[in-house]
């Protein structure tokens, strides 16, 4: 089945979750600091999810990505799957199909 970004949070559980995510966004996270090891940061990945893929799966998307983010994660790239920003991802040239970076030539890290 396609993802369907369509702007909209199917219905009003979307609505209500989306809001829960940005009170988290505008009160806690400026106290708590940067703490997330991923990109997009937790907080934005769960409001695409439930954008992209309704409140069901998006939020089961969301709740699956914040238990991985935690102080024994390496953390990385993770876009919402069929998102835009696994789109953003996949234009980058800077990024492998699983958007790890690119070995540059002549570079020996």
């Amino acid at each position: 089945m396609a993802a369907r970004h369509d702007g909209g949070t199917r219905g009003w559980l979307g609505r209500a979750m989306i809001g829960l995510v940005r009170g988290y966004q505008l009160v806690l996270s400026p106290l708590l600091g940067p703490r997330c090891r991923y990109w997009p940061s937790c907080s934005h990945y769960a409001m695409e999810a439930i954008r992209v893929h309704g409140p069901g799966r998006g939020g089961w998307l969301a709740l699956r990505r914040i238990l991985r983010c935690h102080p024994g994660c390496a953390g990385g790239i993770d876009p919402v799957p069929g998102g835009p920003s696994e789109a953003l991802c996949r234009d980058d040239p800077e990024l492998d199909e699983h958007f790890r970076c690119r070995a540059r030539p002549g570079r020996t890290d």
